[in-house]
Parts: C-alpha cells; structure tokens; sequence
C-alpha cells in the first residue's frame, strides 16, 4: 500500500490517488472485456457466427474478433502490467508484460490467416491489401513483431548493459504507446468499413449500427483510459530498493 500512496514525484499522494488509480485500471478492464463481447455478440448475432475454411464468410468474423482481443485487450493489459505490479521484482513483470504480447500475437496471427482465407478461397476470391484499414493494418502487425523482438532483446537478454537499457526504454515506450493508439484506429478502421459493406440500412439507424457504433465508442474510451494511465509519470513503477542497488553496482563496474 505504501508504493502506491508514493506515486511519482508529481503525485499529491494520499489514499485518493490509489482510489483513482484503482477506478482507472478497473474502468480499462470493464471496457476491454465489454468491447470482447460486444463484438462477440455483433458477429454471433448480426453476422452469422463462426466457421473455419469450410465457410470463408464466417471464418472472416474470427478477424475482429481475435483482433480486438489481440491487440486491444491483452496488448493494452500488458501495458499496464507495469502499473499494476508495482511491487514485485521487475524481472517477473517483464516476463508478464512479454508473455502476454506474445499471446496477443498468437491471436492476431490466427486473426490474419482467417481474413486472407476469407478473401482466397471464395470464388472468385477478393483482392487482399487494397483498403485503407488493411495498409494500416499490416503496418501495425509489423511494427509490432519488431516492438516486441525488440523489448526481449533489450530487456530479457543477460549482459545487457545498464546504459543500453535505459537508452532504449523511452522509445520502447513510446512506440509502445504509438502502436495501441495505432491499433484502435485500425479497428476503427475496419468497423466503418464492415459497417459500409454488409450493414444493411445502416444510414437508417437499424439496430446492427448501433451495436457497430457503440462498438467503436468503447474502444475510444478504453485507448483514452490506457493511453491516460501508461503515460501519467504519478503511475510509474520506482525501482524497489534490491533494484536501485543492482544498477548502482552494475554503474560502478
């Protein structure tokens, strides 16, 4: 409890700031989990639930689905990690935060092979990478293998000097932070493009729009919610005391 009343040096401190830190971290996992299953409902619902290659059209509803769980809810919890976890060794929240991108990963692989199946297989098959939505797309599928190689480089690889650490850490964070505001405007993205193409009546107010609508209020709210908190220097993790001394010994050699 003591390491969250000292948030940060800009921090006015006091069981208020852990009650707003706690209602922050709460509202993102309300909204993450609420947009998980509100597009679970939407393509159950109003698009005609799941299927494999064997239903190239139902197999495409696995695409928003893994995407959203992918690289808005585990990606945006892995940031937070580091927030949350506040008191334990830094090596297990490291491992945490790497083990939950690279299942984000696992799901957003499984999330691109469903939409190229869905564009391949029919016949005649559709063309892949033409839309706005899909270039942005792919560039944040890539940039983010790279984030990631790039943090267990960086800080899982033993040796590594102290320096070099610190040095990377504030590009690894804010390309961390660029990439999740990047990721919810794909899908941002992708919902107005769904919405446009296979919505019927959308211009006419018809349920299914709400529901796309309200889809992509939520997942505004939670970019704000995560980006507000990740980003607020009365949130960060201070080293723990085994810490600061083993960069002042690592410094000194």
């Amino acid at each position: 409890m003591e390491k969250y009343e000292q948030m940060g040096p800009g921090s006015s401190g006091g069981a208020g700031s852990l009650r707003l830190f706690t209602g922050l971290v709460l509202v993102a996992q309300v909204l993450g989990l609420g947009v998980v299953i509100l597009v679970a409902v939407w393509l159950g619902h109003y698009r005609g639930g799941f299927a494999w290659q064997s239903d190239p059209s139902k197999e495409f509803n696995y695409h928003p689905l893994f995407m959203v769980i992918g690289f808005v809810f585990l990606s945006g919890n892995a940031m937070l990690v580091y927030r949350v976890f506040r008191n334990d060794k830094k090596i297990y929240v490291k491992m945490m935060h790497a083990m939950l991108q690279l299942s984000a990963l696992v799901f957003v692989a499984i999330g691109l092979k469903a939409v190229f199946d869905s564009h391949n297989l029919p016949t005649p098959p559709i063309n892949n990478l033409y839309s706005l939505h899909s270039w942005l797309g792919i560039a944040t599928v890539a940039l983010f293998c790279l984030q990631w190689l790039g943090g267990c480089i960086s800080f899982l690889k033993p040796g590594l000097s102290t320096e070099r650490r610190t040095s990377y850490k504030p590009h690894h964070v804010f390309w961390g932070v660029l990439l999740y505001i990047l990721a919810i405007a794909t899908c941002l993205t992708g919902l107005t493009e769904k919405a446009f193409f296979s919505v019927q009546g959308y211009s006419s107010f018809v349920p299914e729009g709400y529901l796309v609508n309200a889809i992509g209020l939520l997942l505004v709210a939670l970019g704000a919610v995560v980006v507000y908190v990740v980003t607020k220097p009365d949130y960060a993790r201070e080293p723990l005391p085994e810490e600061q001394h083993i960069r002042m010994t690592e410094d000194l050699n």
